[in-house]
């Protein structure tokens, strides 16, 4: 049942998607955009007010003393947000601060009903500690319990502290008393505006949808308009190309002090998802490949992939957070081998999500990244420096 209703849910998030972005035409098609066009409107009106009631104090915000940076996107998805977040992190525990990094566990298993509907009924929610993904020393909860991007945070990051709350100003708190946090970093976090103090705002901008179809949800794909980049204290241009002028002109109408700073995600080396067996970026030279995502915008993998020197010779899409199933990665398998390809390639944010199988016919790798700097910064330990000291 689970199962039925979750294919359910994500193929009308796929075809409300391919609506979205003008890939479905036809009578339905163009009703459906009408109506959600409605919808943005309404959204856009609610956006506008929830700013006004902090600016005005209506809504409170909560200060905790210590340092905050909130790395997150104008658009839903697909800017590459994570690695920013553990390189971040990683870069700041090296400067010798002691960082936790907050993430609203998005898609994460939920706490049983009855444990909901108690907290509920005897207002426990303020009192129920976060959970603790990592807490710093080891990896204490799946990637299902704890949300994928935690799970790959914590997995990558063995000395950071990890917690999964929506109310992040009680996971900050939790992070400063239980574990002495100085540094806290949101993840996902330039619409929390709950917890203000010692922050800073960086926001990605995909260079090659930078404001996603220029409607906001649900018509679009952006949370806030592109004027709400006043706000942002550094904007990372991420899948540069270099040929940034018009899109940095854009960025100065709407904030002309922030600091720019461009970077891709570059490809680090290849691991096998089951036994952590990892080889170089020339294992694709020459090579029929494969490859399975469940991700927002997998053709930027893709195109990665064969740029490596592989021959894509097969992939199947998911929708984005897919949870795959057994079956799923075997029917993977078999038609990678009819097409005689050499290897399945995925991401490891995906590989987090894939269940045990015993087969082992056909190899299968995630593709680590890393982020490079390519301009204003001479690298990330200056990049962080003047962000936090800014």
């Amino acid at each position: 049942m689970r199962e039925t209703f979750r294919a359910w849910t994500e193929a009308t998030e796929t075809f409300v998607l391919e609506v979205i972005l003008g890939e479905r035409r036809g009578k339905r098609a163009t009703i459906l955009r009408g109506i959600l066009f409605g919808l943005s409107k309404i959204f856009t009106g609610a956006v506008k007010a929830r700013q006004f009631l902090y600016n005005a104090r209506i809504l409170r915000d909560s200060t905790l003393g210590v340092q905050v940076i909130a790395i997150g996107n104008l658009t839903v998805g697909g800017t590459g947000k994570t690695p920013v977040v553990e390189k971040f992190a990683r870069e700041l525990q090296d400067q010798g601060r002691t960082v936790a990094i907050l993430s609203r566990g998005y898609r994460s298993k939920p706490p049983p009903i009855t444990k909901r509907l108690w907290d509920t009924l005897l207002f426990r929610r303020e009192s129920t500690p976060p959970r603790v993904v990592s807490d710093g020393k080891s990896l204490l909860l799946d990637s299902e319990t704890a949300g994928d991007e935690p799970y790959m945070l914590a997995s990558n990051l063995k000395d950071v502290i990890v917690l999964v709350d929506k109310d992040r100003v009680k996971s900050g708190r939790y992070a400063i008393e239980k574990f002495g946090c100085d540094t806290l970093l949101l993840d996902d976090g330039f619409q929390y505006w709950k917890l203000r103090g010692r922050r800073q705002d960086v926001v990605l901008i995909d260079r090659q949808q930078p404001f996603g179809t220029e409607h906001l949800l649900p018509r679009g794909t952006l949370r806030e308009p592109p004027s709400h980049l006043a706000r942002a204290t550094t904007i990372f241009i991420t899948k540069s190309d270099g040929k940034t002028e018009e899109l940095r002109k854009r960025i100065a109408e709407y904030n002309p002090d922030a600091g720019i700073i461009e970077c891709i995600h570059a490809p680090l080396y290849f691991e096998d998802v089951f036994s952590g067996e990892r080889k170089g970026l020339e294992l694709l030279q020459g090579r029929k490949i494969a490859s399975l995502s469940g991700i927002a915008q997998p053709e930027s993998f893709e195109q990665s992939l064969v740029k490596l020197g592989g021959e894509l010779v097969y992939s199947k899409r998911f929708a984005d957070h897919h949870r795959f199933t057994q079956q799923e990665i075997l029917n993977a398998i078999n038609r990678s081998k009819k097409r005689q390809a050499f290897a399945i390639i995925t991401t490891q944010k995906d590989a987090v999500r894939f269940p045990k199988i015993d087969r082992r016919d056909l190899s299968i790798y995630f593709m680590r990244v890393e982020i490079k700097i390519l301009k204003g910064a001479d690298g990330f330990e200056d990049c962080v420096r003047k962000i936090c000291l800014r």
